[in-house]
């Protein structure tokens, strides 16, 4: 077998990660959002997560086990089909099985124009991708992320570069904490 048909074999195996069609239910809010597939972790498979910001995305990546929380290099944000071809690709290089977006909200729990967006655009991923969608509550992840990095000794240039997945890291981790915790009070 050649070349071009080891490729052509190996990607008939290949789940799509792009849906087409439409139909797909609610977001859920937030507080059910963790909790609202518990299923997702008793399955093995990873768990990518998105801090969306104005000019550059966090990226993280759970283990198979769901068990730790790594960040990835961040995105930078250019156009909605940049955005969903880049996570797309993340998606199918980690064979992630669901994606976790970090929600904005305000300290007393309010959804300001930052959460109105990041629920948009967690709506558009969930009618472009073949995988479940969460939101997760990130408030503080931003100023948690900043002083990791500054404790772990980084100057600033580089706090800047890696603070978006930091927090993406923070955002997978509670997902990954709460919806373990959800599930366990489910079982008993």
């Amino acid at each position: 077998m050649n070349q071009s048909q080891t490729k052509v074999c190996a990607a008939q195996f290949v789940r799509p990660i792009l849906k087409a069609g439409t139909g797909l239910p609610e977001l859920d809010k937030p507080e059910t959002a963790v909790t609202s597939d518990a299923i997702l972790l008793d399955s093995a498979g990873r768990l990518l997560a998105l801090d969306l910001g104005l000019k550059r995305i966090g990226v993280a990546v759970s283990d198979e086990l769901k068990i730790t929380a790594n960040p990835l290099p961040a995105i930078e944000r250019r156009s909605w089909k940049d955005l969903l071809r880049r996570v797309a690709d993340i998606i199918q290089s980690y064979d992630a099985r669901g994606l976790v977006i970090g929600l904005p909200l305000s300290l007393d729990g309010t959804e300001g124009s930052a959460a109105q967006d990041a629920r948009a655009t967690a709506e558009k991923f969930r009618r472009s991708l073949s995988i479940p969608v969460y939101l997760q509550d990130e408030r503080l992840t931003t100023l948690t992320a900043t002083a990791r990095l500054k404790q772990a000794g980084r100057n600033m240039r580089e706090i800047k570069r890696q603070v978006d997945s930091e927090s993406a890291t923070l955002i997978l981790g509670d997902f990954i904490a709460h919806s373990a915790h959800g599930r366990r009070l489910d079982q008993r």
